[in-house]
């Protein structure tokens, strides 16, 4: 039966991330709102919230306002998801800055500085 629960709940978030991320790209309208990239979602189990986890390229100040610019879109967006999935209740979405890309931007530029690019060295013949 969990693996059922399991396979549903993947499927939820995945229908989540398709409605918002049309929405972020199509519809939204909002200057605040930069380069983001939807990471990932999170949804309890009881449908209660949600958690959207998103990557934004720029500066800190651009990704405090694009988390700023989501959060404000967030009734809009709520509204979007309970009019195109049929689900038993609409989670309320929350906005959390998802830092691993940025962690691997540093993990790769670290690797690079240090003459090691992470490729296998290529074969002599």
């Amino acid at each position: 039966m969990r693996n059922v629960a399991s396979y549903r709940m993947r499927r939820v978030n995945e229908a989540l991330k398709e409605v918002i991320g049309t929405a972020l790209a199509q519809q939204l309208k909002d200057p605040r709102i930069g380069f983001v990239t939807l990471t990932g979602v999170e949804t309890a189990s009881d449908l209660s919230h949600a958690k959207v986890f998103v990557s934004v390229y720029g500066k800190q100040s651009e990704k405090d306002a694009t988390l700023e610019g989501l959060r404000a879109a967030r009734p809009y967006l709520q509204r979007l998801i309970n009019d195109e999935l049929s689900l038993k209740r609409t989670p309320a979405l929350e906005f959390v800055y998802d830092g691993t890309i940025d962690q691997g931007m540093r993990i790769q530029a670290l690797l690079y500085s240090s003459g090691s690019t992470g490729r296998s060295p290529k074969t002599s013949r």
